[in-house]
């Protein structure tokens, strides 16, 4: 598919699965682009700005808060440099597997009414599950497929903390050959058919990301009577206060969605074709969202003030203690390795050092120099969005862009300044504390 094929698809959606296939499509045809910045004595705003101005990023949100107040937001590059827009910090971004949290408290929160229990085969709440096979082998050349049954169920826990058996077709070499081969739908045509991928272990015995989450979108929506979008707004972003969250974009909000940009080979960045927003096909629990930092924000401040936000509660403490802690015993969370390097680098890595994970959470169990203490939650989106919430320092932020592929050396490089920015500058805060004491 040529650029101009790209302008006349129907993929005029660019959302998580459109917007890479665009991405890669268009590539050939991108011209490169550059951004300028000005300098600031603010030391966190000031990696956002060495971001720009040493041409690491297009253009950049920031935002660092505790439970009670926002403590620092800022943007710097532009969201659009094409037509030389500013980034502003009420940029609406694609968070992609950012929503995976959101819809992992959507669960949760069914898990508190009653209506779920964790341990529970998926298939008690999804019928579809129960015949779900695991790919053993996969021949790509005779395009035949060894399937067998799995060992165990899966089960909702074990959706949650990507044990399932599920894994993506970009990152897992015999399902991305199983997809090649014309099997199932890739991830890429946006409307749910990847769900008819089987599994590719025995659901339990290891760690591997996939479309467990996108499962457990269908399962809210099962469960509930409700689309996920409609189960959102109610139970989550309206009680936060989540306005500029959704799985689509109303007309009068599109310009402030942020231009997706690919990483050139020689550096340089080039803007895929910009297409008007259409309706989601599919809600995808596992990466169809958008939102602005501010948003993610108070999300993620409820997380972190144990599932309240002011006198509205959206879960119990309990519960989010429980989504707080390593879910997988000796398990470890796997290298990812990419199978297109358009959409991700190798090696596939989140800031964080991120080595097991509770309930919707990547966690990580030794500190980070300079950074989050040990415990922190956190994950990312494939568009290079980032967040994390630090319970011990009661401190969280995001860091959000737009740019493929995902784990780009420079985005990983702002993002560990940022996190490094953060906490001298929260350590500084407390020296002065002490001295004033």
């Amino acid at each position: 598919m040529n650029t101009l094929e790209v302008k006349k698809s129907g993929l005029a959606r660019i959302g998580f699965a459109t917007a890479i296939l665009a991405a890669i499509a268009a590539a050939a045809a991108l011209a490169p682009l550059a951004g300028t910045a000005s300098q600031t004595a603010n030391p966190i705003e000031q990696v956002l700005r060495d971001s720009i101005g040493q041409k690491k990023l297009p253009g950049v949100v920031a935002m660092v808060a505790n439970a009670k107040r926002v403590l620092f937001v800022g943007a710097a590059g532009e969201r659009d440099m094409a037509q030389h827009l500013a980034m502003t910090t009420d940029t609406i971004f694609r968070i992609a597997s950012m929503s995976k949290p959101v819809t992992s408290v959507a669960v949760m929160q069914l898990v508190e009414s009653g209506r779920v229990k964790l341990d529970e085969p998926a298939a008690t709440y999804l019928p579809d599950l129960a015949g779900v096979l695991v790919l053993e082998d996969f021949d790509a050349a005779t395009k035949k497929a060894t399937m067998r049954a799995p060992a165990s169920p899966p089960t909702v826990r074990q959706l949650l903390t990507h044990t399932s058996g599920f894994a993506y077709d970009p990152f897992d070499p015999k399902l991305h050959a199983y997809v090649a081969a014309g099997a199932v739908p890739p991830m890429s045509v946006g409307d749910g058919g990847y769900l008819k991928a089987p599994l590719v272990f025995d659901p339990g015995t290891r760690w591997e990301y996939g479309i467990s989450t996108d499962w457990l979108g269908r399962l809210v929506e099962k469960v509930s009577g409700q689309t996920l979008e409609q189960y959102f707004q109610e139970h989550i972003f309206k009680p936060l206060g989540m306005a500029d969250t959704s799985f689509d974009v109303p007309a009068e909000k599109q310009g402030r969605v942020a231009a997706l940009y690919l990483r050139q080979p020689e550096g340089n960045w080039g803007e895929p074709p910009q297409q008007p927003l259409e309706p989601a096909r599919f809600y995808s629990g596992g990466g169809g969202l958008y939102s602005t930092a501010d948003d993610y924000m108070k999300f993620a401040r409820m997380v972190l003030d144990g599932g309240k936000s002011g006198e509205k509660r959206i879960l119990r403490a309990k519960t989010v203690a429980e989504m707080s802690r390593n879910q997988l015993g000796e398990l470890t969370l796997v290298p990812l390795h990419s199978q297109n390097p358009m959409v991700a680098k190798d090696p596939i890595r989140i800031p964080g050092g991120l080595d097991r994970f509770g309930l919707g959470f990547g966690i990580n169990s030794k500190p980070v120099e300079g950074g989050r203490s040990a415990g922190s939650l956190s994950w990312a989106g494939i568009f290079n969005t980032y967040f994390w919430i630090d319970p011990q320092q009661k401190l969280c932020a995001v860091i959000l862009t737009q740019i493929l592929p995902f784990s780009d050396d420079a985005v990983i490089a702002t993002a560990e300044e940022f996190e490094r920015a953060v906490y001298a500058n929260l350590a500084s805060a407390g020296r002065k504390s002490k001295k004033q004491e």
